[in-house]
């Protein structure tokens, strides 16, 4: 069964909207971004989100002393390294605090040999659109058809595959069955605007997600 993480939460009611559509991951941005939350925000977003679904945080170019303290602090399951996190990093994150360790893979055209090392270290990548001004959240799509055969030759038991970039509604179940991703994340695709979700799309997304897995 494929999972539903909706990211870039800004909004307790937002979360309250994951929550009853099943989502399995419900995410916050820390890092440099135009959905970026503080601590205090977080926490009103955590606070609607019950026990079962995993919380997310996303980090970018941080201290791993800081990542785990922010971690601990705001009861986080999982934290999210973007800024192309290289393997020794996810290890000395690892020293510091004992959750899952996802690490950002971001993509222009192909999967890189360095990816492979990614999906040996870490509890999932995710591959997202690489652009020269945002990290992620960008609505920018991936060639999943490109990344079909590096995807399924790197891609080892343990680690989840987690896919971003650009997902909607619209083509979220053409990419599943290219890709067959254990987790599938959106963010902007189910926006009124930035930080503000459309309940309807997200139940959209959902509705497909789970229309997919039954071809």
């Amino acid at each position: 069964m494929v999972e539903i993480k909706f990211c870039g939460m800004m909004r307790s009611e937002d979360a309250d909207a994951a929550a009853s559509l099943g989502a399995r991951y419900v995410g916050v941005v820390f890092a440099e971004s135009p959905r970026q939350v503080s601590d205090e925000r977080a926490r009103e977003v955590f606070a609607r989100v019950p026990l079962g679904i995993s919380r997310v945080g996303v980090f970018g170019d941080t201290k791993p002393e800081q990542i785990a303290a922010r971690a601990d602090a705001l009861g986080l399951d999982v934290v999210q390294l973007h800024g192309d996190p290289k393997p020794r990093m996810i290890a000395r994150v690892r020293k510091k605090w004992h959750g899952r360790v996802w690490a950002v893979q971001r993509i222009s055209d192909t999967l890189p040999d360095s990816a492979r090392d990614l999906f040996e270290v870490s509890d999932g990548v995710v591959l997202d659109a690489r652009t020269p001004d945002q990290l992620g959240g960008t609505g920018v799509t991936l060639p999943w058809e490109d990344l079909q055969e590096r995807v399924d030759l790197f891609r080892p038991p343990r680690a989840k595959l987690v896919l971003a970039g650009g997902l909607t509604p619209e083509n979220v179940a053409r990419a599943i069955g290219v890709l067959r991703p254990d987790v599938v994340d959106v963010s902007s695709g189910v926006e009124l605007m930035v930080g503000v979700k459309d309940h309807d799309r997200m139940r959209a997304f959902r509705d497909a997600v789970a229309g997919a897995e039954v071809r």
